[in-house]
């Protein structure tokens, strides 16, 4: 479908732009509302993605073309966010990562690549796979989710049409039915917006459920720069309702880890607040409360 010429734009290169524009909008709010029938699915993939992932599984992005960098895109913002380490993040891109600057068109079409892909980075059963393809029969990613699938991890499939392998094959399927495209086959349009939606949805849902996000705050967030120091030193203030100085004292005591400054705030020692946060699994609610707990 997403390949299918629409009658409704023909002539689309001589109409005025404005109008050419409003289509465009008017195509990228379908996006959206394509993704609403998927709100269950995706909070299905995402809560038992964080139960395998664990401690040591890795989040494995694989596609081509527009799909391969949105999931890069995806991927490559969940350290600076959330501190995922790198060391659990895969990309699997046709045509490798110079892909992602310079097309590499035929590179989608080798499914023995994708396969390769996966055996070289030794998928495993604690990995979570997420294939994305708009047509959701580009052999490259097929290839990678039924190696994936085979060495016993977790497999998610995003497409934007209906009953295609990719959404067969895959665990976790996850449709959002786009339909044809204002220009015909461009699916960085209606069809990629809808993936990177998805892949926010899913990425962030992952992430709240492994306890980087504290009230809406992303309590695990790097501290790489003045604003972000400003932001850090306003959630510790109110997640341990203390003043901006005592917040910013905590976080240079703690090296910028904002769990371990609000704990600091909240009456721990920087050393009980490190071995708190290890016997939760880094989850500041679950810390909090221990340390409540031992608070006369």
């Amino acid at each position: 479908m997403t390949e299918e010429i629409n009658e409704k734009y023909s002539g689309l290169d001589v109409w005025p732009v404005r109008d050419a524009v409003a289509a465009m909008y008017e195509g990228q709010v379908d996006a959206l509302k394509a993704v609403q029938p998927a709100v269950d699915d995706i909070a299905k993939a995402a809560e038992t993605a964080s139960q395998r992932l664990g401690e040591t599984g890795r989040l494995i992005y694989v596609g081509a073309g527009t799909s391969g960098r949105l999931s890069i895109l995806d991927g490559s913002e969940l350290g600076p966010t959330y501190s995922w380490p790198s060391e659990r993040i895969v990309f699997c891109m046709a045509g490798g990562i110079d892909a992602l600057i310079q097309s590499q068109e035929g590179a989608e079409d080798v499914a023995q690549d994708g396969q390769r892909w996966i055996q070289d980075v030794k998928a495993g059963h604690h990995d979570v796979v997420i294939c994305v393809a708009a047509s959701g029969r580009t052999p490259f990613t097929l290839g990678a989710l039924k190696e994936a699938k085979s060495l016993g991890a977790m497999t998610i499939g995003i497409a934007n049409n209906p009953e295609t392998p990719l959404l067969t094959e895959a665990e976790f399927p996850i449709l959002a039915e786009t339909g044809s495209e204002i220009i015909a086959g461009s699916t960085r349009m209606k069809a990629g917006t809808a993936q990177k939606i998805i892949l926010n949805m899913l990425s962030t849902a992952i992430m709240i459920r492994l306890g980087r996000v504290y009230d809406g705050l992303m309590v695990d967030m790097v501290v790489s720069n003045d604003k972000l120091e400003l932001r850090a030193i306003k959630m510790v203030s109110e997640i341990a309702n203390c003043s901006s100085d005592t917040a910013k004292a905590a976080l240079h005591e703690t090296q910028n880890n904002i769990k371990q400054a609000v704990l600091v705030c909240s009456g721990a020692t920087v050393a009980d607040s490190a071995s708190l946060l290890d016997q939760v699994g880094g989850n500041l609610r679950q810390a909090l409360a221990k340390l409540q707990g031992l608070t006369p």
